[in-house]
């Protein structure tokens, strides 16, 4: 009998249990689009936390995103894209040192970040300010969940598995899939777990459904 599949995520698949991670609360902070040359995007919620603004504001100001996924999303929003990452935070530096250091970037994120891709950025001598557009937020779906010890666990995100080990632990019979290195970081010590071929949730059910 093939292991029971559960995904932590804030998108869903018709091959798993399907529980919310977060909960997202939007912010709108005042921001002065005209100030800067590019936008950072690094997920599909700053996309939505965007529609609470006046596009003509930004909408013409090109943004580098973090992975195909959120390019897609922002595009589809009307948005353009200046260029577009490998999926993972950490290597947008190499995007961003592509540009003059006196180019000024926004990066538009979430209250709590993994990536200190900013700070390393900065350091270099790199003009980025950054807005917080939204706060996520442990869901009740995922504190409230009890999982069999040989299910198959899909974790796409460092807060997943926060918010997943808040009322739970990780049992040894159990199949671990994340959707990146930066996810895997916040296992605990001794886990053992895949990295997903692409940084997708898709790609990460195709290694579940193994």
């Amino acid at each position: 009998m093939p292991k029971k599949i559960y995904l932590f995520a804030t998108s869903k698949s018709e091959h798993a249990v399907n529980i919310k991670s977060l909960d997202v609360r939007f912010l709108k902070p005042d921001i002065d689009f005209s100030k800067y040359d590019y936008l950072i995007i690094t997920s599909k919620q700053t996309v939505k936390a965007l529609e609470q603004y006046d596009k003509k504001e930004f909408i013409e100001t090109p943004a580098l995103c973090v992975s195909e996924k959120t390019a897609v999303a922002y595009e589809k929003f009307g948005g353009k894209i200046l260029s577009v990452g490998d999926g993972y935070g950490d290597n947008l530096v190499k995007n961003i040192k592509e540009f003059p250091k006196d180019t000024k970037w926004l990066y538009l994120r979430a209250e709590m970040i993994a990536s200190d891709f900013v700070k390393r950025s900065r350091d270099e001598g790199y003009d980025i300010e950054d807005k917080v557009l939204y706060v996520s937020e442990c869901s009740k779906e995922i504190l409230d969940v009890r999982v069999n010890d040989d299910s198959t666990l899909i974790f796409t995100s460092p807060s997943s598995i926060e918010c997943f080990l808040k009322n739970n632990t990780i049992h040894p019979n159990a199949k671990v899939i994340v959707i990146g290195t930066t996810t895997a970081a916040l296992l605990p010590k001794g886990v053992k777990y895949q990295i997903s071929k692409n940084t997708s949730i898709e790609s990460c059910i195709e290694l579940a459904l193994e």
